[in-house]
């Protein structure tokens, strides 16, 4: 799931950018969470770091979009910026806030589109990650951090670098999610990230953060068939 906001003061205009969004995630398939905001202010004190892409208008009543981006990127480094505006001139300065481009309103379906399919090729090959969410909140949890995922009283939980996150999803479902990225279901219960496996000792499976999980074994040849082809690729 992909987490895209609006930032706009301009009510319709706000309706009319997630129609189309809406429209997008429709005909790609790809699920997009949206959320809104009136204006720059608003949007810094209900900030949520699970963002991904901000279409940011740049003239807005107090604080306007560049003030907003400013303050956004001290605390999210990796968050996405489109701006929108009336006037070229005002483009060209959003640049320094590590915007992805600048849209020249009104908005057409057609150049929302090409934005949001090349930021989602180029998005998704930077920062691989995945979306929990549980009774404690909304986690965008990073793949590169995601050691591996383990069945938890009928739930899932993630071990990452920052610690443990439930997930209410399905073994199944995760597993569907992640391999593309280099995950193995090693176990019924257990899908590891190959990147952290150090080694393998009969159906153990030692980690480089120490700890261990098991393979089974009507799975173990198929995980050295993958961790093989997985290492090969690295070298």
């Amino acid at each position: 799931m992909i987490h895209v906001a609006i930032c706009d003061d301009e009510k319709e205009f706000v309706s009319e950018m997630r129609g189309l969004i809406e429209r997008y995630s429709e005909e790609k398939q790809n699920e997009i969470r949206i959320s809104s905001f009136a204006n720059g202010l608003e949007l810094m004190e209900h900030y949520d770091k699970t963002i991904d892409l901000i279409f940011l208008d740049i003239q807005m009543k107090g604080m306007d979009g560049l003030k907003a981006a400013e303050k956004i990127c001290q605390q999210d480094e990796e968050v996405g910026i489109i701006f929108l505006t009336s006037l070229k001139q005002y483009a060209l300065e959003g640049y320094k806030y590590r915007a992805v481009n600048y849209i020249v309103k009104p908005m057409k379906y057609i150049r929302l589109k090409v934005e949001l399919d090349r930021w989602i090729e180029r998005f998704r090959n930077k920062n691989p990650h995945i979306v929990v969410t549980n009774d404690s909140g909304t986690f965008k949890v990073m793949l590169n951090t995601l050691h591996y995922v383990e069945t938890y009283k009928r739930n899932l939980l993630l071990h990452t670098d920052d610690g443990e996150v439930i997930s209410y999803k399905n073994m199944k479902e995760l597993e569907k999610e992640l391999v593309p990225y280099g995950f193995y279901r090693c176990h019924v219960g257990f899908l590891v990230n190959m990147e952290f496996v150090k080694r393998v000792e009969k159906l153990n499976i030692e980690l480089t953060s120490g700890e261990t999980i098991y393979a089974s074994k009507p799975k173990k040849k198929e995980f050295m068939e993958a961790m093989a082809e997985y290492w090969g690729k690295r070298l």
